[in-house]
């Protein structure tokens, strides 16, 4: 009510557990253009008591300088105290995997009546960069005592008399969202998940339901999961969508609860999801057995064409995962052992194992991994379980 453009609002007020994902590029509009674009997120009370906001956790990172898109190794481990990444997304991932909250956002805000304040007031600066391009990823896992209302807004910096960039004012950010309508140009917007032909996905603009995928992966009616046979594997989805199923049928992307009318249908990608997969892994062999677990991008497909899935044989570039991932496993001394690992696939390239392991007849050991599906990302991937052939 009283906003200049009511469709640029999706007006679904949240509350208790809710996550915020934002991942925003800004390019200077010209050469003489430089000016920082500012990132808002505005929360406002419309109730008649104090509404308490936790920020359980929360992480924003720019491109420059805090997480150039180094070229690195496709498989870095590394400890958490110095954690590996690509890109602010990736480093972004990292953190929400070790639950962190940096110093920027204070543990909780509280909301009088009626009245708002920013979660977050973040530049993207382009000023020094050759080109003048930046991003910034942001994540926060938050908790409300009662109903706000969210807005995710952009502006360029005021600048000041004497010329210097500050940042927007809470009254400057309440004036623009009054005001203005959604920000444009807009992107190609998306084909209909029944329409024929090339599927434009489109972005994901608006509120998905579910922020989690956990899954413990066992054989039908079993609380175990039977490795393959000696040479054999096989694969679960991690974020398969609409016409990218890899023959399973599951369609893992988020629902939409609210959307804009020219964005994504689905929360394509399911970008901020925390996978948590439990493979109780069981040898049902009279023979000891030695598997692999690894995560790979398989070429995406919906119906597969082939008997399995297919891999190219020398990956090149696009990028179509980067981001950390945690396992947690039993070794066969009996070690309990947690992993960060940082990896880099490509399109169509077979991933290194996370962890080998060799199990005894009838022996069960269970394998837990964690991953936040990273922006920039693009799904599907696969995470396979092979079991190594017998040696002769």
């Amino acid at each position: 009510d009283g906003m200049a453009y009511p469709d640029a609002h999706l007006d679904l007020p949240l509350e208790g557990r809710f996550d915020i994902f934002a991942h925003h590029v800004a390019r200077a509009p010209s050469e003489d253009e430089l000016t920082s674009l500012y990132v808002g997120i505005l929360a406002h009370n419309p109730g008649d008591e104090p509404v308490t906001v936790d920020i359980l956790q929360g992480a924003s990172y720019l491109s420059q300088p805090d997480a150039p898109f180094f070229e690195i190794d496709d498989f870095i481990e590394y400890d958490p105290s110095d954690p590996a990444f690509a890109g602010p997304g990736s480093r972004v991932m990292g953190d929400m995997l070790l639950r962190r909250r940096q110093d920027t956002f204070p543990p909780q805000v509280i909301i009088p009546p009626g009245q708002s304040v920013m979660l977050m007031n973040e530049p993207i600066p382009v000023r020094t960069l050759e080109p003048p391009l930046n991003g910034r990823s942001t994540y926060l896992r938050l908790r409300s005592s009662g109903p706000v209302q969210l807005a995710s807004l952009a502006r360029y910096a005021p600048i000041t008399w004497y010329e210097m960039e500050r940042a927007p004012t809470l009254s400057e950010w309440q004036d623009l969202l009054m005001t203005s309508d959604v920000a444009v140009p807009r992107d190609r917007p998306p084909t209909p998940l029944d329409a024929p032909g090339q599927v434009i996905y489109g972005r994901v603009a608006g509120v998905a339901i579910g922020s989690q995928w956990q899954a413990n992966l066992t054989d039908p009616d079993s609380n175990r999961l039977s490795i393959p046979d000696p040479g054999e594997a096989f694969s679960y989805g991690i974020s398969t969508l609409h016409a990218g199923r890899m023959g399973t049928g599951q369609n893992q992307s988020g629902q939409m609860q609210v959307r804009y009318p020219d964005t994504s249908y689905e929360a394509h990608g399911n970008y901020g999801v925390q996978y948590s997969l439990t493979l109780p892994l069981h040898n049902p062999d009279p023979d000891a057995r030695t598997v692999t677990v690894a995560l790979e991008t398989a070429i995406k497909e919906d119906s597969l064409s082939t008997d399995g899935l297919r891999f190219l044989n020398s990956p090149t570039a696009p990028v179509f995962f980067r981001g950390p991932v945690r396992i947690s496993y039993r070794d066969d001394d009996g070690n309990r052992q947690t992993r960060f690992i940082h990896l880099v696939l490509r399109r169509g390239q077979q991933g290194d194992p996370l962890t080998t392991l060799t199990l005894a007849p009838d022996e069960i050991r269970e394998v837990q991994v964690d991953l936040l599906y990273p922006p920039d990302a693009t799904p599907p991937q696969m995470l396979t379980v092979e079991t190594l052939p017998a040696n002769p």
